[in-house]
């Protein structure tokens, strides 16, 4: 009978997954997707097929369900919808993996004390990707568990590029610069070696637009720069992030409206981006929508420093010979590519504005010099292709 690996992606308040049967010795098929929301208000379970019709759905109509009966729900639909077949791994997209973990790892409790040290480094997302690997140790111990590292793929970076001007002890304490979205930049290099193979050899940038945004700068597939650094708040500007701040705008709020440092994280994190400079939402679909002059200025914003940034990477590369849209705003957002290539006529971009609906495939000219692209991403279908190569190796150990 075939075997499964379930792909976990945790945050605060959701948990996405994606189930993948094994279909060979190295092959997956996806056969279902879904998410658990709205935890800690109105818990929501839905399970969909590849078409996406609904499989399975539940709502919780109170607020302290816990974690632990949240997943256990999850995890028993998963099973009983495999019936025959058996679930051998999960795979959990984990944000930071600091210096050490280049690539994905067999989870072990001295392992995890080891990333639940790292929180600082990403306080957003890391605390919830490794409660879920506990939890679910507590509800099937003997089921293998994965984790898959957004900060691994740009462990290919230079000294130069992850360094910081600061005394060099810092340094030596992990202060440098990591990268993330590493999964997602992962899984775009493979496809577009697959459709632009040529392409991919070259001095390529890829955006990974989302309420997470970044840019990573690649060359023969491989990370040699990004936005992101020391954490996920640097870099672009994002739907509630900031992106990259003068320092010295972090010292005077503090001084001068005598914010604690987690007041202050909180109004970096949770309230600025895309919904700080706009007022009114963090979502780029409502800003689009909106007649609000105040939405207008986030979305030029946004664009402003996607562009600035590309001119960054394109130094560190030497030039420019592809660019890739991706992740929610960049797969589903015409009208962000349109401003954003706009932008970048002076490095050779040259957009089909009738491939640029459409929305899919190279969307640059003829004529351009530089081959944009749409390639959606698939961190979830990363994480199982990881999980299942740990989970044949412990098999065959």
């Amino acid at each position: 009978m075939p075997d499964a690996v379930l792909s976990l992606n945790a945050g605060s308040s959701s948990v996405k997954f994606a189930l993948f049967e094994i279909v060979s010795d190295d092959g997956l098929r996806s056969v279902s997707h879904g998410a658990v929301e709205g935890i800690g208000t109105a818990p929501h379970f839905v399970a969909k097929d590849l078409t996406g019709a609904v499989l399975a759905e539940r709502r919780w109509h109170k607020a302290d369900v816990s974690r632990d009966e949240l997943l256990d729900a999850l995890l028993g639909w998963v099973e009983a919808h495999l019936g025959d077949e058996r679930l051998i791994g999960i795979g959990h997209r984990i944000v930071h993996g600091g210096r050490r973990f280049s690539s994905p790892v067999v989870l072990t409790e001295p392992i995890l004390e080891e990333l639940e040290s790292l929180i600082p480094l990403a306080p957003l997302h890391q605390p919830y990707g490794l409660s879920r690997v506990r939890l679910i140790w507590s509800l099937r111990p003997s089921l293998l568990q994965v984790g898959c590292f957004d900060t691994a793929f740009h462990h290919s970076l230079s000294a130069t590029a992850t360094r910081f001007a600061l005394p060099r002890e810092y340094e030596q304490e992990g202060v440098r610069r990591y990268g993330f979205h590493g999964l997602s930049y992962e899984f775009t290099a493979r496809r577009l070696a697959e459709l632009a193979p040529d392409l991919v050899r070259q001095r390529v940038i890829v955006a990974h637009l989302g309420n997470g945004s970044s840019l990573c700068a690649m060359q023969d597939g491989r990370s040699v720069d990004t936005t992101m650094g020391f954490t996920a708040l640097d870099g672009l500007m994002m739907g509630t992030r900031c992106g990259t701040i003068d320092p010295g705008v972090v010292l005077y709020l503090q001084q001068a409206h005598e914010l604690s440092a987690r007041d202050l994280e909180h109004r970096l994190y949770h309230e600025s981006g895309l919904l700080g400079v706009s007022g009114i939402s963090s979502d780029m679909r409502a800003l689009l929508a909106s007649d609000d002059p105040h939405a207008a200025e986030a979305v030029e914003l946004f664009v402003f420093r996607i562009a600035r940034e590309t001119g960054a990477l394109a130094s560190t590369l030497g030039g420019l010979d592809g660019f890739v849209f991706t992740a929610g705003i960049g797969e589903h957002a015409a009208a962000i590519r349109l401003q954003v290539c706009q932008r970048l006529t002076w490095l050779g971009v040259e957009i089909d504005e009738t491939a640029n609906q459409a929305g899919t495939g190279r969307i640059s000219s003829a004529a351009s010099r530089v081959a944009v692209w749409v390639v959606p991403t698939d961190e979830e279908a990363m994480i199982a292709r990881h999980t299942f190569g740990l989970v044949r190796q412990e098999q065959r150990a």
